[in-house]
């Protein structure tokens, strides 16, 4: 897992970086493929197989992996040239673009909103999410569970302003949820599955019929503009491999089991939600650049991120061949 120094390593390279830009040109014809990932769906896979590294050989690309805990920090890194590819949820990108980022929209998955929810303790006073008003909500600020959290406070009345939002990492987050130092945590599989095992967790509500689940493969905008072929083999790897490993489930749950240390009945909770689709990998669909707009333009009029966006700007497209 990459810690924090580690974290800060990769952004420092990436500064240094974008003060030379000879560097970045000298990375113009590829020799490796750096890719921020988390311990979770078809990149993990795709890790544990070999498969990329199998596929970009023959071009003489090399593939070096980042392990990240949530998609934030991934996309800093990404988006400042410490890394080329990663895969997120679909608030982090806004921030990234916001910041000035160099990253491209090149993929995108579709999963499970049931793989999404808000928690409480069993024994907790909260019974519905109108009670959480005032209370400690911890979700990571700027992931997909920052959109969750929005959007179930809106179904029932209320605003993310109207409850003490806490800006806590996976982690750190699940030790406040224990401890009881936080009243209720918005998290994301396979953190939710994990919690739900526990007989003392009880969930407030899911994201289902609430939330779309889009998820998004995003890349460094100079790599990709230098090596869209690349980018092109990648996602038709991730495709493959994600169709093979929901074609063969009870193999999956195992797999993703050993890579993550979760316990196969855990595991085979998140894979078997409603919707989960490890074979959904494909370029940007039009339907998931709409939905980023107009999540976008929420996030914009609620005063989240910071000023008005045009994913579409962003939104790479592989070229007719």
């Amino acid at each position: 897992m990459i810690s924090r120094r580690q974290t800060l390593g990769l952004l420092g390279a990436a500064a240094a970086t974008a003060l030379l830009p000879s560097i970045r040109t000298a990375r113009a014809a590829a020799s490796e493929l750096r890719i921020g990932w988390q311990k979770n769906g078809v990149l993990a896979l795709a890790k544990r197989r070999g498969a990329l590294e199998k596929r970009l050989a023959d071009q003489g690309i090399t593939v070096s992996w980042s392990e990240f805990t949530s998609g934030p920090p991934l996309l800093e890194a990404l988006g400042a040239g410490a890394l080329d590819f990663g895969a997120t949820g679909d608030v982090p990108p806004l921030f990234a673009q916001a910041a000035g980022g160099h990253l491209y929209y090149v993929g995108t998955y579709r999963g499970s909103p049931a793989g999404s929810a808000i928690v409480v303790r069993k024994d907790s006073a909260i019974k519905t999410v109108e009670d959480l008003k005032g209370k400690k909500v911890a979700f990571k600020r700027g992931s997909s569970a920052h959109n969750v959290t929005v959007k179930i406070l809106r179904k029932s009345g209320l605003q993310i302003g109207d409850v003490e939002a806490l800006d806590l990492s996976p982690p750190d987050a699940a030790a406040a949820f224990k401890n009881g130092s936080i009243d209720a945590w918005s998290i994301w599989d396979p953190y939710l599955a994990i919690a739900q095992a526990d007989p003392d967790t009880r969930v407030l509500s899911t994201a289902q019929g609430i939330v779309d689940s889009y998820s998004y493969f995003l890349a460094n905008a100079e790599f990709t503009d230098a090596n869209g072929q690349v980018i092109v083999d990648v996602i038709d790897e991730l495709a493959k491999v994600g169709r093979s490993a929901q074609g063969k489930l009870e193999e999956t749950i195992k797999e993703l089991s050993e890579i993550t240390g979760v316990p196969e009945e855990i595991t085979r909770v998140t894979l078997t939600r409603p919707g989960a689709d490890l074979g959904s990998v494909s370029t940007i669909t039009d339907d998931a650049a709409s939905y980023q707009q107009a999540l976008a333009d929420e996030f914009f009029s609620l005063g989240i991120v910071p000023k008005q966006l045009k994913t579409g700007d962003i939104v790479w497209r592989p070229k007719a061949s």
